[in-house]
């Protein structure tokens, strides 16, 4: 299976079989976010930045910028508004973008302010989505998230799901979108409303990975919601994907549990060489001055007598 390759101005993320996990960072945006929505709104940006800056230190690869504020006429605030939010991003982080809305206007003016090789989020199986999304995909030679739903619905059944993926892949490869460039989302649906619906996710990213040779990610928040305890649920669904061979997920890098469950699966299935990344997070934080490393001092001292 290739490695899907995204870039900003400077920097290059590649997504791949048996490569670190990606985490695409899933904070900005609006959706159940009510206060998010009013700055965004109103021209204030700031929150936006400071979620970006935090999701980077937190360890976000990629950022996933979305500004549906659920706004009547979406197409007439959208585009200017999610364009702006792009570029706020850009000006204090350098990860590669993944431009998010259901609008096409707003697809097509991200697209134009994206630096580098950014992801378009998302296209559907519907024959109109395609039409109207791969031809800017192409155009920008970007990557997109693909959606295995079409005008029926979203199907319960793995292999109707894979059928839809397949249709994109090959409509997107006659427009000159390789596959490495069509990452598959198996659509996660909310454990509570359907039962085994991680199950499916797992069935259809295992047939993505083998027949088609694609990358794959989710929004793994979904499979939690309207349950107690999302964190927990969401880390552990997480890992069990990764162990069946997803290769990024959008996701919010600032859940302890979450980056653990990441950084666990990396370890435990060969992607983190020598596990350094593992071994790296489990040390304690420095401490700065004197003060610190006289406590330092003592650590060790204490370790050697151990």
């Amino acid at each position: 299976m290739p490695d899907t390759i995204l870039r900003s101005r400077t920097q290059t993320v590649v997504m791949g079989p048996g490569r670190p996990f990606v985490i695409i960072g899933e904070r900005i945006n609006p959706t159940g976010r009510k206060k998010l929505a009013a700055e965004m709104l109103a021209g204030d940006f700031s929150r936006v930045r400071q979620d970006a800056m935090a999701q980077v230190a937190a360890g976000a690869h990629i950022l996933d910028v979305n500004a549906g504020l659920g706004v009547a006429n979406p197409e007439e605030l959208e585009p200017h508004i999610l364009a702006e939010a792009i570029r706020q991003v850009q000006e204090v982080v350098d990860v590669p973008i993944c431009i998010d809305s259901s609008v096409i206007p707003a697809l097509k003016a991200g697209l134009e302010v994206a630096h580098g090789k950014p992801i378009v989020n998302s296209v559907t199986a519907e024959e109109e989505r395609l039409e109207a999304i791969l031809p800017l995909v192409a155009e920008k030679g970007a990557a997109v998230i693909a959606l295995p739903n079409d005008e029926s619905g979203i199907s319960y059944d793995p292999r109707v799901r894979f059928q839809l993926a397949k249709k994109i892949v090959e409509r997107a490869e006659r427009y000159g979108i390789p596959r490495e460039d069509v990452i598959i989302d198996p659509l996660t649906m909310p454990a509570g409303a359907v039962p085994g619906s991680a199950k499916t996710v797992i069935q259809v990213v295992r047939m993505v990975s083998e027949e088609l040779g694609c990358n794959t990610t989710c929004g793994a928040s979904n499979i939690s919601f309207g349950l107690p305890n999302r964190k927990a649920l969401n880390a552990t669904f997480i890992a069990m994907v990764i162990a069946a061979g997803m290769t990024s997920a959008i996701t919010n890098p600032l859940e302890p549990e979450i980056m653990t469950a990441i950084r666990a699966a990396n370890a435990l299935m060969g992607y983190d060489e020598n596990c350094a990344a593992w071994i790296a997070s489990q040390q304690p934080p420095q401490e700065e001055g004197e003060e610190g490393a006289r406590r330092g001092r003592r650590r060790t001292r204490r370790s050697r007598r151990r």
